[in-house]
């Protein structure tokens, strides 16, 4: 028997009194900004185990935990810095970085400026040039590596040096590589004194290069970037590493295949060696393997890592404060994202997560080294929270309120800043959705810096509710359901079911709905069901929930959205033949695949930026769910929707941004195609010089097109 537990959630405040309430507009959901709970902006320990600063009207705020005004409880923060006082020719307060209890850094100009805040004093500047694209600083901030182009330079000082002079455009310095997968996102990796620059060097020479049309020239121009789709032959990647005394670069020796991914770089606390992550190019072996900086050679492998549908690593090995041999290193090999203790010999020290724990974070150790701070997913992956793990095992969970929380932890590990948001019912008559609180290593709240109030009192907004349904095999499955206020009694309404679905996302949490995410209950206020669930796939569910797609895409996740469809079906208050599906990127994937797999079963669609041949979509993302084309016919075949486009009966719209480099602008145009030839008739909205997602001042645009879309066909 299915089972269906339903938890009331809060979305817009507890307190329903009988004065009438504001209606919310679509243009202020994304013209609004004050819609979305207050925050504290760049909060942050402030080089101190007991001392945190933010930002609030451009003015830099600090505080001492424990200190407070003689014979209050309150605690008042101490404003030190405007931003006129930072520097005259700037506006708002830029992003720092605390170097310690007095001194901070930030960029400016292409400057870089060491400040003294007490003092109100510029201590340094490194001029690094507004045209360096992009910049990776030391811990000290004494040197800056910086791109240009695709060559890569070091600075100290006045002092600039090449570390590459390369005129083929093909080949990349100082990048990030594999299409930042596998957790990459820079291409620079300064050692731990700052005496090297570890990078990467990408060969691209032997990818297709792919057209991307600019139309705001006359006449339009062709960009050509390197893509490299599915079966395709990918770039070849090396690391590099510059010594800054000796002026000399080598090379790692991290031999054949050239096509493989070499992912999770870390320095040892000694300088003397790297250890990188190499999968192959398959995506279903992982190498962590010890080479030595001096000369680049190979020391060993500590272990290989296999698994028959895919390994994923992302996260780089992590030392042990106080040691230069022993490492954290974080996988999945047991099914759930836990961490393990080694040795630079090789050897498992222990495992030391409790069994089944998803490990979501790490957020480092305390001073002695001797335990680690992780945030974890629980309640099948509806909230965070924080737990302690000493290296020899023992766990404690830090008591947290249920919701979702993000971690800072200081740097002794005896407090943690916690960032909160929640959905649930308050036992309060003022609900906070987000909370900045400090709290001791064993849960205690030491200090509430801000209880944020609920923006959206005052509107009209519905309340949602999450609701959990058993997928075929048993698993949870998390959905959250707006329901229109007022609604009349035996009256059936439409249903919008937003989504999903893909690797690396998860759209149901037990979490505060700000920002355009306000457009689901928007939605709701005007008379509409709204739905939405996190399919198998889906993260931070551990290995089985998402490698249950493996080979096969769109598969598993349409037969749980479709046990989605069947429960709002048994819903009394909905019309089975209005229900509508909308979704972006794997989103657009996911209602293409259910309107076209599934004729007359839904009335209408909108995908956006949508998959529609993943033949056609890179190789990193998609080899490691689909291997390759010619390892995998079958599913490719089975989940190309041009072979479906003949079974479309219901309305559906694509959209699609014109120079999208991440789901390229063809598979749109190729589904178009595919009904023009088949006679289905389809409608169509392009979004001119607009990348993968459509932002700025166009994404309300957007919204009402969308919005109008599945009114008029609802």
């Amino acid at each position: 028997m299915r089972r269906i537990t339903i938890s009331l959630l809060l979305f817009a405040g507890i307190s329903w009194s009988a004065n009438a309430q504001k209606d919310l507009t679509i243009d202020e959901i994304f013209r609004k900004p004050e819609l979305n709970p207050v925050t504290l902006r760049q909060l942050k320990w402030a080089g101190s185990s007991s001392r945190v600063s933010w930002v609030a009207k451009e003015k830099l705020i600090l505080h001492t935990i424990g200190k407070r005004e003689a014979g209050s409880q309150a605690f008042k923060p101490d404003t030190v810095l405007s931003v006129a006082e930072l520097n005259k020719d700037l506006k708002r307060f830029p992003q720092i970085t605390w170097l310690d209890e007095e001194r901070f850094a930030y960029s400016f100009k292409g400057n870089q400026i060491v400040f003294n805040w007490k003092t109100k004093q510029e201590l340094s500047r490194l001029n690094f040039g507004e045209d360096a694209e992009l910049t990776d600083f030391t811990e000290k901030q004494d040197k800056v590596a910086t791109t240009k182009g695709n060559n890569l330079f070091v600075q100290v000082g006045s002092t600039v040096r090449n570390i590459s002079n390369e005129s083929n455009k093909d080949v990349v310095y100082g990048q990030s590589v594999h299409r930042n997968e596998f957790g990459i996102s820079m291409g620079t990796f300064w050692s731990p004194t700052g005496a090297k620059l570890a990078f990467y060097r990408m060969d691209q020479s032997m990818v297709t290069d792919y057209p991307i049309v600019n139309i705001g020239t006359k006449p339009a121009e062709v960009n050509a970037i390197k893509y490299p789709m599915a079966g395709q032959k990918s770039h070849h990647v090396t690391l590099g590493v510059y010594d800054w005394a000796t002026e000399k670069t080598i090379y790692l020796q991290t031999g054949e295949p050239n096509e493989q991914y070499l992912t999770n770089i870390s320095w040892s606390p000694d300088e003397k060696y790297i250890l990188i992550a190499v999968v192959n190019r398959d995506q279903n072996e992982m190498k962590l393997n010890q080479y030595n900086v001096s000369d680049g050679s190979f020391v060993k492998t500590f272990f290989t890592e296999s698994d028959p549908q895919w390994v994923e690593p992302e996260n780089p090995a992590v030392f042990v404060p106080g040691t230069v041999d022993q490492f954290i290193w974080q996988s999945e090999r047991n099914g759930y994202n836990q961490l393990y203790h080694y040795n630079l010999d090789g050897k498992l020290i222990k495992a030391i997560c409790p069994e089944q724990m998803i490990v979501t974070d790490f957020n480092g150790f305390d001073i002695k080294g001797k335990e680690v701070f992780v945030t974890v997913s629980e309640n099948d992956g509806l909230q965070r929270n924080a737990w302690r793990i000493s290296l020899k095992g023992k766990a404690t969970k830090i008591q947290m309120a249920n919701g979702m929380h993000r971690f800072q932890l200081n740097s002794e590990g005896t407090m943690l800043l916690d960032e909160f948001s929640s959905a649930e019912i308050p036992k309060t008559s003022v609900f906070n959705p987000y909370s900045a609180l400090v709290k001791s290593a064993d849960g205690k709240i030491e200090l509430i810096l801000q209880d944020s109030v609920d923006p959206t009192l005052g509107y009209n907004l519905p309340k949602p509710s999450i609701v959990k349904l058993n997928a075929s095999d048993g698993s949870v499955l998390n959905g959250r359901l707006y329901m229109p206020k007022n609604m009349k009694s035996g009256e059936k309404y439409p249903v919008v079911i937003y989504l999903y679905g893909g690797p690396h996302a998860q759209m149901v949490t037990n979490s505060w709905m700000a920002g355009g995410n306000l457009w689901m209950s928007w939605m709701a206020s005007q008379g509409y069901i709204v739905w939405t669930m996190d399919n198998r796939g889906s993260s931070d569910r551990g290995l089985e929930f998402e490698q249950a797609v493996h080979g096969r895409l769109g598969t598993i996740e349409m037969e749980d959205q479709l046990k989605g469809f069947e429960y709002l079906k048994s819903l009394p208050q909905v019309d089975p033949a209005r229900i509508g599906v909308h979704g972006w990127s794997f989103g657009g994937f996911m209602t293409t695949t259910l309107l076209t797999k599934n004729p007359g079963v839904f009335k209408a669609g909108v995908a956006g930026g949508p998959v529609i041949d993943w033949s056609l979509y890179e190789i990193m993302y998609t080899e490691r769910y689909m291997d390759t084309p010619e390892q995998n016919p079958k599913g490719y075949e089975e989940a190309n929707l041009l072979n479906a486009a003949k079974n479309l009966k219901d309305r559906l719209m694509l959209i699609h941004g014109t120079v999208d480099d991440v789901v390229v602008w063809q598979h749109s145009q190729e589904m178009v195609k595919k009904c023009v030839d088949e006679g289905v008739l389809i409608d169509y909205m392009i979004y001119p010089e607009h990348p993968h997602n459509v932002s700025g001042k166009d994404r309300l645009h957007l919204y009402k097109t969308i919005s109008r879309y599945l009114m008029d066909n609802l």
